[in-house]
């Protein structure tokens, strides 16, 4: 990826998986980030439920407290004109290399490049490029599970988003922080973060700021249970990213907007959020979206008694993974199958499903999901003695 591209891909956390979830990183996704990706869906637990979708990534590493002048007073002495191109060229070098790492799913090496990367940029003053290397090092930490980390690399990013008066940058890195604080279970601080984000949008009239914001706020409300503020702000934020021309932005909003219905009985706009979601994540070319579209339309489906459906889209979904020679998602599909099986009493079936899940969740070295679905096929093969 060129320096020009990466520096042009503003919107990260997921994609994804949440205040807007994602997004997974390697493509764009619009709002808190779904921070372990499309969220396996699950029977009854409402809370579980908001797979809180993708998030727009821009990022930074430091306390709370931390400032672009706190990285002024690190700089090193100023180069002449031709080591300072070296040496930013050797940096650029460094982050392509860390963006490669990251989508090959090397989160580790991304962070080592990162760090490589920034000890360069800081010594020759170049803070956009700082800026943009600690939105990498973040979607890395955040990657790892590694939360306070990446949130310090997010408030890093903010602060020079502010001493730069970025207020692109400071409205996508406050979204992202609340996406932090969202999964730590802080939902008042969120909604805080958001708010703050969702001011600055409006005074410089930033569209897509506005609708991420309105999107991002819907899912604060939602986590709060109130489903009907949350409908509202999110048909508002549709709005705003219907007048974008953002169309993943959109469906990201549609996704969430399909939650909020399912939660609150709406079964009808329910499917019409869901599969219209899926339908432009699918022109878009963005199968985390569509991935997680289609699960909110098994839970649907399921819900009332359409098992025929909701067994259709748990073929495509397996098929989309299989031909994305994803195994986290197969596993997921896996798991989805064996659960509605065990639902509708077919024990037997289940039991293979649960178990082709379990193999993959062993060739992923995942041990937690593996101990979770075998302990899930233990408890339902006492339910048949």
């Amino acid at each position: 990826m060129s320096r020009v591209s990466f520096m042009q891909q503003r919107h990260l956390f997921p994609k994804h998986n949440v205040l807007d979830s994602a997004y997974t990183f390697y493509s764009r996704s619009y709002g808190f980030w779904l921070l372990k990706g499309v969220t396996t869906w699950r029977r009854v637990d409402t809370s579980q439920f908001f797979s809180f979708s993708l998030l727009l990534f821009t990022f930074v590493l430091s306390p709370l407290a931390a400032n672009a002048s706190d990285i002024t007073q690190q700089l090193h002495r100023p180069l002449s004109s031709s080591s300072w191109q070296q040496s930013r060229d050797e940096a650029d070098s460094l982050l392509r290399i860390g963006e490669q790492q990251y989508r090959s799913g090397h989160a580790d090496k991304t962070i080592n490049s990162c760090l490589q990367a920034l000890d360069i940029y800081h010594s020759i003053s170049d803070f956009r490029s700082t800026g943009l290397t600690y939105e990498l090092l973040a979607k890395a930490y955040i990657q790892q599970e590694r939360y306070k980390e990446g949130e310090d690399a997010l408030r890093r990013r903010l602060a020079i988003a502010r001493d730069t008066k970025d207020f692109q940058a400071q409205i996508f890195a406050l979204n992202n922080i609340a996406a932090i604080l969202l999964q730590e279970g802080e939902t008042v601080a969120a909604g805080r973060t958001v708010k703050e984000a969702l001011t600055i949008a409006q005074g410089v009239k930033n569209i897509e700021g506005q609708g991420l914001s309105l999107s991002n706020l819907g899912l604060v409300a939602a986590r709060l249970g109130d489903y009907n503020k949350a409908i509202k702000l999110y048909e508002t934020a549709l709005i705003y990213r219907r007048q974008k021309g953002d169309a993943i932005g959109e469906a990201n909003t549609l996704n969430n907007l399909g939650d909020a219905y399912l939660a609150a009985g709406n079964y009808q706009d329910t499917i019409g959020a869901y599969g219209l979601a899926m339908r432009m994540a699918k022109i878009n070319g963005d199968r985390t979206i569509q991935l997680r579209a289609i699960d909110g339309l098994v839970k649907a489906h399921s819900s009332v008694g359409r098992n025929e459906r909701a067994f259709e889209l748990l073929q495509q979904r397996l098929i989309l993974a299989q031909e994305l020679q994803n195994l986290p998602e197969q596993l997921k599909s896996f798991e989805s199958y064996a659960e509605l099986y065990e639902q509708l009493g077919n024990y037997m079936t289940a039991r293979n499903f649960y178990e082709r899940a379990i193999a993959i969740a062993h060739i992923l070295e995942d041990t937690k999901r593996e101990l979770v679905l075998k302990d899930r096929l233990t408890k339902m093969q006492k339910k048949q003695s």
